[in-house]
């Protein structure tokens, strides 16, 4: 008895490949090609699904050549730039598959690995975290600094995050689907809440590769912004600074008050101008800085509060609008 496509197709796994893509033009050509080298290689179906987060250059009009060619090739375009979590959340929003596997369109994640993330995922695996072993194309501030991010994430928040995770991962349907309902927060930090979720998880290592082509979009600025943004999704330790402050203030005061009235009697007093320049500096640099705090935990509750969408789409093709 002759088994059609249909019928080989039903019983594959269905994959959804999501890749952010911003001014990727140099490289996305090639990424195409070797996505669909390799993916086509695995025993499922496959649907790449291209977010387009308002790139300047011909990026969108690269994936829409691919996908006139190749009904499994979905276009997102998104109305600007919303950011590279943005795009991956739009991504997953309009994925339809068993499995999605999140990606960089640089080719510094492996697409090689694609193969070991479908197995582990076959295994019953909903969560699969690529874990970067080594970074090619990272200087030593960056790996420094990657370090010390999740070191002090560690630190402040009540969960565990596996240091170096990227976002290069899988996540069975389910989770998808969880993602699509209920972690929509404006300001989110995407690998962590991967991490935190729960269920049946594994981790694989990789090697990141050096860029073969452009310049990558995560300057240390926004690096910087990602890693605040983690930290105040995720901890609510830095607020507790204040009264950890309030104590050492006190202790510093009750100090200088007690060395204050020995050296009175000692008929030896210390300069009051001196004394009192140094405990006003001191005390408004603590209040400036708990300021600081409560006021980035206040801007977060205002962009919640607000409700905007996380992105909004401009056109779509080979899939419907979400």
């Amino acid at each position: 008895m002759m088994i059609s496509e249909d019928q080989k197709h039903k019983e594959l796994p269905k994959l959804s490949l999501v890749v952010s893509v911003f001014n990727e033009e140099a490289i996305l050509s090639e990424f195409i090609e070797e996505a669909r080298r390799c993916l086509g290689e695995l025993p499922a179906v496959v649907e790449y699904l291209f977010v387009n987060d308002g790139s300047s250059d011909r990026s969108g009009d690269i994936v829409l050549e691919a996908a006139a060619l190749d009904a499994n090739i979905k276009l997102i375009n998104l109305s600007r730039n919303f950011g590279h979590e943005a795009a991956m959340i739009a991504g997953i929003d309009h994925s339809s598959g068993d499995a999605v596997i999140c990606i960089d369109a640089d080719l510094q994640h492996p697409l090689e690995k694609t193969g070991e993330m479908l197995n582990a995922f076959m295994q019953g695996y909903e969560i699969i975290t690529m874990v970067r072993t080594e970074n090619r194309d990272n200087s030593l501030v960056k790996r420094l600094t990657s370090l010390m991010f999740y070191r002090v994430l560690n630190m402040m928040s009540p969960q565990d995050f596996e240091p170096h995770a990227s976002d290069y991962f899988l996540i069975s349907k389910r989770l998808a689907d969880i993602m699509k309902s209920q972690f929509r927060e404006r300001i989110r930090f995407l690998r962590g809440y991967i991490q935190i979720i729960g269920f049946k998880k594994t981790k694989i290592h990789y090697v990141a590769d050096k860029r073969r082509s452009g310049v990558s979009k995560y300057s240390l600025k926004k690096l910087f912004n990602l890693s605040l943004n983690a930290i105040l999704g995720f901890s609510n330790l830095p607020l507790r600074i204040g009264i950890l402050m309030g104590v050492v203030v006190g202790l510093f005061g009750f100090f200088v008050g007690g060395y204050s009235m020995v050296m009175k009697w000692q008929g030896n007093p210390p300069s009051g101008y001196t004394t009192i320049v140094v405990l006003i500096s001191f005390l408004f640099a603590i209040q400036f800085f708990l300021i600081g705090i409560i006021g980035e935990y206040i801007g977060y509750i205002f962009i919640e509060a607000q409700k905007r969408p996380i992105y909004l789409v401009d056109t779509t093709t080979n899939c419907s609008v979400k």
